[in-house]
Parts: C-alpha cells; sequence; structure tokens
C-alpha cells in the first residue's frame, strides 16, 4: 500500500489459474489404492444424481397410485382389522404367532426385534476386519442375510393370511344412511349391549356384517338367521334370552332409512 494511493491487489496465478491449482484429491491409502474420491463435489454429485432419480420415481409413482382412502374410523367398530404399512408386515406376523402374542405380547412387540436390530447394530464392533468382500466376512454377511431372510418369509407369510378382498370391502367409503330410531327403546338397549354391534355398526351401517337398516325379513326370518346364521354370518353369536332375541328382531324390522 502506498500512503494516498490506495490499496493494491496482486494477483495469485495458483488461486486464479485451474490449470495451477492443485486438484483436491485425498492421498491414495495403502489399502485401497486407486480408490479414493473427494467427497465435495465427486462423490457428492453421484449421490445427488441418485437422490434425484429416486425422488422423481416416487414422484410419479404417488400421482400414479394415491394412497387409498377408507371409511372415517369409528372407536365403537371392534370388527375393524388395522394393517400397518408394508415395511412393517414382518412385525405385524410376528405378533400373530402363539409364543410372541397375548401374554407373550412383550415379546414379539420388543424383545425379540429388539434383539435382532441390536445384533446388527453389533456386528461391525464383533468383526474389525478390513476385508471388503461379503465372503470373507462371514459374521456380519451371515447376520444381514438371516435378517434379509427372515424379514422376506414373515412378510410373504402376512400378505397370503390376510383376507385382503374383505379388508377392502369392509373400509369401502360408503354413503352414509340416515335411520332414526329411539334410542330409549328396548330394542336399541338390547342391541347396544349385544355383539351384533361389532360387525353391524354402532348406527347399523354394516361393516363386517350387513346393514341392518332396511331390510326385508320378518322378525322370525331375523331370529332364524341369528340362530342358523346366514353366509359369512355364524350362529348362535346372540348371547341374550330367546324373549330379548325377539324383541331386537321387532326393533330391527323398524328401522327404515329417511331422505336427505
Amino acid at each position: 500500500m502506498h500512503k494516498g494511493k490506495g490499496m493494491k491487489f496482486v494477483g495469485d496465478s495458483r488461486v486464479t489459474d485451474p490449470s495451477i491449482r492443485p486438484k483436491k484429491t485425498p492421498k491414495d491409502y495403502s489399502e485401497y489404492p486407486g480408490k479414493t474420491e473427494a467427497f465435495w463435489p465427486d462423490f457428492l454429485l453421484k449421490e445427488w444424481l441418485v437422490g434425484a432419480v429416486f425422488l422423481v420415481g416416487y414422484l410419479v409413482l404417488t400421482v400414479a397410485h394415491p394412497s387409498p382412502l377408507e371409511r372415517p374410523a369409528d372407536p365403537s367398530d371392534t370388527g375393524y382389522i388395522p394393517v400397518p404399512d408394508w415395511y412393517f408386515l414382518f412385525l405385524y406376523q410376528l405378533l400373530k404367532y402363539e409364543f410372541a402374542s397375548g401374554p407373550f405380547n412383550i415379546i414379539g412387540a420388543i424383545i425379540m426385534p429388539g434383539l435382532a436390530f441390536g445384533a446388527l447394530l453389533l456386528v461391525p464392533f464383533l468383526d474389525t476386519s478390513k476385508e471388503r468382500s461379503p465372503w470373507k466376512r462371514p459374521l456380519p454377511t451371515g447376520f444381514m442375510l438371516l435378517a434379509l431372510a427372515a424379514m422376506i418369509f414373515l412378510t410373504w407369510e402376512s400378505v397370503v393370511n390376510h383376507d385382503w378382498k374383505a379388508a377392502a370391502e369392509y373400509g369401502k367409503i360408503k354413503e352414509e344412511v340416515s335411520v332414526e330410531f329411539d334410542e330409549t327403546s328396548e330394542g336399541y338397549q338390547l342391541y347396544q349391549a349385544s355383539s351384533c354391534i361389532g360387525c353391524h355398526g354402532n348406527a347399523f351401517e354394516g361393516g363386517l356384517g350387513l346393514p341392518l337398516v332396511g331390510v326385508d325379513l320378518t322378525a322370525d326370518e331375523i331370529v332364524t338367521i341369528a340362530h342358523e346364521g346366514r353366509g359369512g354370518m355364524p350362529g348362535g353369536t346372540y348371547q341374550g334370552t330367546e324373549e330379548e332375541l325377539h324383541k331386537l328382531a321387532e326393533f330391527i324390522t323398524t328401522l327404515q332409512p329417511t331422505e336427505k
């Protein structure tokens, strides 16, 4: 700098000339000769390109196949069987087995998954070999193949043993049926206290069972169906007395849809 003449800047060809500027490439480690590269921008650019391809793919998939919607949740509906997303189906299937369900639910929900994921997390600490070939690292390779086989098998079991057609029909969005009835009547009180509500709905709209509004049946025919069953409905499920069943059947015959 010269007094009164301002400041002078001198360019450095090592900064401005890319042919002279050294390439920021990490040193070549003896374990992996010729296989190292700079994180920025080489490796990060590859990651970004792969991520962009998957992002576009997911966007196309969500537009082509929107998430299926079911009817609004009803806390009083005990007949609905929820199913998790596909990536949790193997855990869902595990809870169906006798040794991991009911009183042993904690085994299937916490202990077994915890041991499996804990083992996978510990594998890098149990095998500290610098080998990169999976065939030369039997412990982590074996753990990973075992976990992958278990997840595939349990997912497949969950898919083939679930009644997807019945579940889709049960969760289908249906037009609401408006019906007027006397909630203080004995027939309504008997219905609320019976097991019928689990399949036929709190408002007689149906679910696992058929709707009970506007049925073209007599009270005696309804009683016969309750005793003998019909279609997918088993017989003998009503736990009340014969007199109470007849009163409930008479009440059901009075249920008629009202005009909106």
